[in-house]
């Protein structure tokens, strides 16, 4: 006899059931938790929302600078910088997998977030992500449904503020203060580890008031074997013996309560339109790496700031942003007749991000339309510095006596350019006929291809003569101000640049080693000789690199020439806020309100496990980048355009997926499951099959 046969009287069948049940749900206390003001919502969010405050403060801090620390500290390229910034972010996106195991079913989400995650700095996003935000949703009775949604545009807000706060305050640390002579990144580091401490201490302040959902055992572990239980049941049972099922987990009837099951269902459903998401994390996190390169190529003389501060963009948009989408244009579409359900505002969120990676991909266009030019193979830059007191004339020929260059030089000129010389092999000797008064002075110098050279010509005696010095460093970086010295006084220098080390200049026209300065005015720049003097610099401007004479050839003492021989970035930084608003703009949208979306679909037993699982979205997203960065070869702008066509088509499978999804109710779970919920006694399962479709 089939034990699932339908008949129409009620019979009892009894079957084996394993003893890994699920035990009855813990319930909260009724007691009342105490209200903010009289409103409905829990104090205890109070200490939940500053402790998310000082933990993004301390994570979003140390992001900041990040990447130029691997750039211009530990002296990686710049796509290694890129890829090892978005696998350490993925990899604080994965571990929440583990936190969120070890909430739902051992210590509880309180225990995790105080005792794991905040004291192991290493885990501690991986304790902390999964639990802090489902932990600040239960401490909401379910009649106060409205108010627990608008706690996560809060709690969001408060993620943000800290994230404005550390990007701002962390570059300052690391560029305005010096330590052993250069940036200090020792502190930039070390502010956010003690605000990570002070969350500690603050989270621990609201224990009392907290309301705490005890574990409910090895859910995580369970849900596996549930799903791994009805797959090979379905494939035992193929030949089609038994009646067929609604579900395919319902194949796992046979050994799993229902209420379980049910559950699963639920998390599967959401897990399935999870699918798509990472692509809009690849697109947002690149904020933190790409676009901060993009930004260290423009010129910050609008607002003044570090190119690792222009990311405080996107958390001080999103704190304008989150009141008013919410208190604004949401009730304003709502007042129209619009069901902007949660799925479309996720999908419009999309859409905004691809626009702004497309705005993003036309700023670096502009920008290498206005960049200086490298030279490429078989190539040479040059320039001619005519140091001595009159005229000379530059004749630069190649090894077949063919004229390459020829030009007038006068004294102290400042050449607007560099010239372009075509080599014959990778390196090649380069022939000069100087003219000076009535004296032709033949030299010959070395020359190797992609590279940049200045040609010093100095009197010597009633003669002249000239060296080649190689522009290694020729573009500047972080958008800071590049400089060097020549000294064409008859004894040694030594510049201080105001930082603890200062730079050594050799006399008789030695030439000094770069050295990067923020951008700004240097009025008095002190140096040191037998007597001591000062020079005036003037502007030292975004991304410029500058040549500096001394020289003293006045009765007013020695002063500094100056010559601007790779000019300042042109194009304004003010030109990335429109790719900062709309991808800002998407990322309320879509992360807003997927926080929600995943806290009120969850199973109640599964809470941080969803929310880990959206977090998982965020690791695989950079992972993407990672990839993408190592082995796509393309340009920056076309890298732009190919992760905004990707989100695009992204897009249009997750509105598709979307259209067929029916969004789970309060309720609808627990509800069914008691319809359906087996009586269970001892190792065996009653089930009564009147009317019961498996």
């Amino acid at each position: 006899m089939n034990p699932f046969q339908k008949n129409d009287s009620k019979e009892t069948l009894f079957l084996p059931v394993s003893t890994e049940e699920v035990p009855p749900r813990p319930s909260f206390p009724e007691k009342p938790s105490p209200k903010i003001c009289g409103s409905n919502y829990p104090l205890s969010i109070v200490f939940i929302v500053v402790n998310e405050f000082c933990e993004r403060f301390s994570y979003y801090g140390m992001k900041a600078v990040l990447t130029l620390y691997f750039l211009y500290f530990l002296h990686w390229s710049e796509n290694t910088s890129t890829s090892v910034y978005h696998a350490f972010s993925s990899l604080c996106y994965f571990t929440p997998i583990l936190g969120a195991a070890i909430a739902d079913s051992w210590l509880g989400k309180f225990k995790v977030l105080s005792m794991v995650g905040l004291s192991l700095i290493a885990l501690g996003t991986g304790g902390i992500k999964p639990c802090v935000a489902a932990f600040g949703g239960d401490q909401f009775e379910e009649k106060h449904a409205e108010e627990r949604t608008r706690y996560f545009s809060v709690f969001y807000l408060s993620i943000n503020a800290g994230s404005l706060i550390s990007t701002f305050v962390t570059p300052m640390l690391r560029g305005d203060v010096q330590c052993f002579g250069k940036d200090c990144y020792a502190l930039a580091f070390g502010v956010p580890g003690l605000l990570m401490l002070i969350a500690l201490v603050v989270f621990a302040m609201g224990s009392k008031l907290y309301r705490k959902s005890p574990p409910e055992g090895n859910i995580l572990n369970q849900v596996v074997k549930c799903i791994w239980f009805a797959i090979s049941s379905r494939f035992k049972n193929h030949s089609g013996d038994n009646p067929k099922r609604e579900h395919w987990l319902d194949w796992a009837a046979e050994k799993y309560p229902k209420q379980l099951i049910m559950d699963v269902k639920a998390l599967t459903r959401v897990l399935f339109l999870y699918i798509p998401l990472p692509m809009f994390w690849a697109l947002l996190d690149q904020q933190g790496s790409r676009w901060t390169l993009q930004a260290t190529r423009m010129n910050g003389n609008l607002f003044v700031l570090q190119p690792d501060q222009i990311q405080v963009l996107s958390p001080f948009l999103i704190v304008i942003f989150i009141p008013l989408f919410d208190l604004v244009i949401y009730r304003l579409v709502s007042k129209c007749g619009i069901n902007f359900t949660s799925l479309r505002k996720m999908a419009v969120g999309m859409i905004l991000a691809c626009l702004g990676f497309a705005v993003a991909a036309a700023v670096e266009i502009k920008i290498n339309e206005m960049a200086t030019c490298q030279p490429n193979s078989q190539e040479i830059f040059l320039q001619v510095l005519n140091l001595a007191d009159d005229e000379i004339t530059v004749t630069v020929q190649g090894d077949k006596n063919n004229t390459l260059l020829a030009e007038s030089i006068k004294s102290f000129q400042n050449m607007p350019h560099y010239s372009k010389l075509h080599l014959k092999t990778k390196s090649q000797n380069f022939h000069f006929q100087l003219k000076y008064h009535n004296v032709s002075v033949y030299t010959e110098h070395s020359v190797e291809e992609k590279m940049w050279y200045t040609l010093i010509i100095r009197e010597d005696g009633e003669s002249i003569s000239s060296m080649m010095v190689k522009d290694e460093e020729n573009k500047t970086t972080d958008g800071m101000t590049a400089m060097r010295f020549v000294n064409t006084l008859h004894e040694e220098v030594n510049v201080s640049l105001g930082t603890d080390a200062s730079l050594i200049v050799d006399e008789d026209y030695g030439v000094s080693a770069y050295r990067t300065v923020q951008r700004g005015e240097y009025p008095v720049v002190h140096c040191r000789t037998k007597e001591d003097f000062s020079l005036n610099l003037g502007l030292l401007d975004f991304g410029a690199a500058y040549l500096f004479v001394i020289t003293n050839r006045t009765s007013q003492g020695p002063q500094a020439w100056k010559m601007e021989y790779i000019p300042a970035n042109k194009m304004s930084v003010a030109w990335q806020l429109p790719q900062y608003a709309l991808v800002t703009a998407g990322e309320v949208m879509f992360s807003v309100t997927g926080l929600e979306f995943s806290y009120s679909q969850a199973p109640s037993s599964m809470k941080s496990v969803l929310q880990a699982a959206w977090l998982l979205t965020v690791a695989v997203g950079n992972i993407i980048v990672l990839i993408v960065a190592q082995f796509s070869g393309l340009a920056q702008w076309a890298e732009f355009i190919l992760f905004s066509c990707l989100l695009l088509v992204v897009c249009l499978i997750f509105s598709i997926m979307g259209y067929y999804y029916v969004p789970l109710k309060p309720g609808d779970v627990q509800g069914s499951a008691d319809k359906q919920t087996p009586q269970i006694q001892g190792n065996m399962i009653n089930l009564e099959t009147k009317k019961t479709k498996f």
